[in-house]
């Protein structure tokens, strides 16, 4: 069993990341969520085209080539059936999300628990700021209108700047799972080591976006770049603080991978209108969440009540601010 050493503790806290080789095993671990998918897969087609969102199921495809068509042909529409959270707006009782079973097996999976604990501590609470992430081959995104800069690249950011200012003081690790090969040619992370040092660092409007998002400027993230290659099952751990980005996806199949994040559960999660849960407590096991039903039901009850009562656009810096011109 892979077990982090107090000598990688030490590395992350100098450097802000930490790549844990084979934490997960591609098919043990990561293949019930794998199969969960193609059933996801299958209802959101089903249901773009009963909208008429899409003209083509494209049945028989394999997952990744089917991906990539019906997002291009819905305009990213079929990007919110995948994810495992809420938009941050426009919000309706009929917003498609996932919360499977076996994402939350996922969620809860003892070895990356114990990975977890080692960064924050036996309390771990599952924040609910929580993604997959498919990219597509480039040239499936040159027709589309929404999704073109949102999942063709990730623009330099940090995570502390993506939630909200509640949450500056909480312990928030970042956990970045490969579920497909993730390389310089299919849009792997890029980090910028020991950026995590200087703490919270402007971020502007990126005008390249066709919705609101913001970005570090090139000049603050300095030259010091490294490109994480990684394989099916290899675990990235971030800083809230650490600068990363993300390369373009060149070639043909998809780029996968979940983007998770833990905290103490005293800690304020940067998305306090979202619904978390204790995945581990060795102090109180009986408040541990262990029902996927529950988790489910959860994220249903907050849609309805978000439908209703939208909660608060923010955004850390103003599209005005001087420091950006």
């Amino acid at each position: 069993m892979t077990q982090i050493t107090d000598a990688e503790l030490g590395q992350f806290d100098d450097q802000g990341y930490l790549l844990v080789r084979g934490l997960l095993d591609p098919d043990r671990d990561l293949g019930p969520l794998v199969e969960e998918y193609q059933t996801v897969l299958d209802d959101a087609v089903a249901d773009l085209v009963t909208r008429g969102a899409v003209q083509h199921s494209h049945t028989g495809l394999p997952f990744g080539e089917r991906v990539s068509r019906v997002l291009e042909e819905s305009d990213g529409a079929l990007n919110k059936y995948l994810d495992i959270t809420l938009p941050q707006k426009g919000i309706s009782r009929a917003t498609p999300m996932h919360c499977g079973p076996a994402v939350f097996a996922l969620l809860r999976h003892p070895r990356l628990l114990d990975a977890v604990e080692r960064f924050i501590g036996p309390e771990i609470y599952s924040n609910p700021t929580q993604h997959v992430r498919i990219k597509p081959p480039a040239k499936h995104l040159a027709r589309t209108t929404s999704i073109l800069s949102e999942i063709d690249t990730t623009v330099w950011h940090q995570d502390a700047g993506t939630g909200t200012a509640d949450a500056d003081a909480s312990r928030i690790l970042t956990v970045w799972i490969s579920v497909t090969e993730a390389n310089q040619k299919n849009g792997c992370l890029l980090v910028a080591p020991g950026s995590h040092r200087n703490g919270l660092a402007l971020h502007c409007h990126d005008k390249r976006a066709n919705y609101s998002r913001q970005a570090i400027p090139e000049r603050l993230v300095g030259k010091d770049r490294v490109a994480i290659e990684t394989a099916p099952g290899d675990v990235l751990f971030l800083s809230k603080y650490t600068m990363h980005a993300s390369l373009p996806n060149k070639r043909d199949g998809i780029r996968w991978s979940l983007d998770l994040r833990y905290n103490p559960p005293s800690h304020p999660t940067g998305r306090g209108w979202f619904p978390g849960f204790v995945a581990r407590s060795r102090a109180e096991p009986e408040s541990e969440m262990t029902d996927p039903a529950e988790w489910a039901a959860a994220w249903r009850q907050t849609r309805d009540h978000l439908a209703a009562n939208p909660p608060t656009a923010f955004q850390r810096w103003a599209e005005d601010d001087p420091n950006c011109a």
